[in-house]
């Protein structure tokens, strides 16, 4: 290779790292980017990558600067990009914290591998050749080990969906800012010029060819194992959430059976009561005070008119919800019809349907709200067929039901969001108590959700 030939080379190998750099941050962001802005949001962070490596490669700005400059400017964009700014700030830090623990690995085998190579003395046709070898062969592993570890942190972000808040996002930016900031020092120190003399670190403390890599990885490592952190104890929190819910469902199902039985033991009060009130009625009605017996029975009529359990369907704590939830869509205007029977009550608990039919059902209700009066409705059925029981809720939504990747609705705050899916993670918990299985579909305005349950063995 010739002097000109290695300058065009230097030329086409500055532009091939640029455009690799970017390319690589671009595809660390994109699972990130909401669908309906990834293509403009990861154009924005390619060009932005690549203008500023452009900026700091030209004007030689400080050491450092171009990473504080970028990061920057992406979150001046965030918005185009569909990110929050928390979000953006958080993934440009372990990017960098990746590629400066990548480069300072890739560095020391770099070293090892150049001084096992004898240096030619002559021609230059041949030092030209061996450097730009060597240079390209340090650019494509770094690539390699870069894109393996920004993998890594990909994958461990796109398990949860991260929520930063302020003292979160310094908890996970501790590690990585640490790491950039080792990075930032031994780099300065790796090559000096004293007295004219070229001094490279790992001639001068050969111990350095281990320990700086292994810092490196460990500072990585770090940011992996603090971000695996943060989203257990995310996932504990979730948990706990839940089980506070269901626990609150459950309480205030058995407040209502204590309101039930004592419904129940009314009725039974009012049975003994009936012989005395028709002996009552006989005996104005013989003495012909036809107004005083008129009388008799309207107070008859209202006392009895709180006593109406309109729902049977064969279990307190379901006839409490399905009766609650009849009375709610009466209110709103929305026609209720249920065909519900319950199962042996020996194979399922009656608080685990209780918590299925209370979720599902005041899903629906109040994705009824938001239907024009006159198309709300909800049907309700329970059906035993063999050792199976299914339940199923259909009801009327306005708008557009979207899914995520778990098959539940998408939480949303949007005003049309028919559905915002509380309380159907714990549907599907409760059905897989039983080896069953939660079903949703959205077809034509009409939200559908199917629980099947297996009889559990009485052994």
């Amino acid at each position: 290779m010739s002097e000109t030939g290695f300058r065009i080379f230097n030329q086409a190998f500055s532009a091939g790292a640029e455009l690799t750099y970017a390319a690589l941050l671009t595809a660390f962001f994109r699972p990130f980017v909401p669908r309906d802005k990834r293509r403009r949001g990861l154009l924005l962070v390619f060009f932005v990558n690549i203008l500023f490596e452009l900026v700091c490669s030209r004007a030689a700005l400080p050491q450092g600067s171009f990473g504080l400059l970028l990061m920057a400017m992406l979150l001046a964009v965030s918005r185009w990009i569909g990110l929050e700014k928390p979000f953006v700030f958080l993934l440009t830090l372990l990017y960098f914290n990746a590629r400066i623990s990548g480069g300072l690995m890739v560095e020391s085998l770099y070293f090892i591998l150049e001084r096992s190579l004898p240096l030619p003395t002559e021609p230059l046709d041949v030092i030209f050749l061996r450097a730009a070898a060597l240079v390209t062969l340090f650019l494509v592993s770094h690539a390699a080990v870069l894109a393996a570890m920004l993998y890594a942190l990909q994958r461990q972000m796109r398990k949860r969906n991260m929520a930063l808040h302020g003292w979160e996002l310094c908890y996970l930016s501790l590690v990585p800012a640490a790491g950039i900031l080792f990075g930032q020092v031994i780099s300065q120190l790796l090559i000096e010029f004293k007295d004219g003399v070229l001094l490279q670190l790992y001639e001068r403390h050969p111990a350095f060819l281990a320990v700086i890599p292994v810092l490196a990885l460990l500072f990585y490592a770090g940011a992996w194992l603090t971000i695996a952190f943060q989203q257990g104890m995310a996932a504990l929190r979730e948990e706990q959430a839940t089980h506070y819910m269901e626990y609150q469902q459950t309480q205030a199902i058995r407040a209502r059976i204590h309101e039930a039985e004592q419904f129940y033991t009314r009725i039974r009060q009012l049975k003994h009561e009936m012989r005395g009130h028709l002996t009552n009625i006989k005996g104005l009605a013989r003495s012909g005070e036809y107004g005083s017996l008129t009388d008799y029975i309207a107070k008859m009529d209202e006392s009895m008119s709180g006593f109406a359990l309109t729902l049977q369907t064969g279990n307190p704590v379901t006839d409490v919800i399905v009766n609650d939830i009849r009375r709610q869509s009466l209110d709103l205007g929305i026609r209720f019809q249920a065909e519900f029977h319950y199962p042996d009550p020996e194979a399922y608990d009656a608080f685990d349907v209780g918590i299925i039919l209370q979720n599902l059902l005041q899903n629906a209700v109040e994705a009824c709200g938001k239907v024009d009066e006159g198309a709300r409705f909800i049907v309700l059925t329970g059906t035993r067929k063999g050792r199976f029981f299914l339940i199923e809720v259909k009801n009327s939504f306005a708008g557009e039901v979207v899914f995520g990747q778990d098959g539940l609705p998408v939480t949303t705050k949007q005003e049309d969001a028919p559905m915002h899916g509380i309380g159907l993670a714990n549907v599907r918990r409760e059905a897989e108590k039983y080896f069953g299985e939660l079903e949703l579909k959205a077809v034509q305005q009409e939200f559908s959700a199917t629980v099947l349950l297996q009889e559990r063995s009485s052994t």
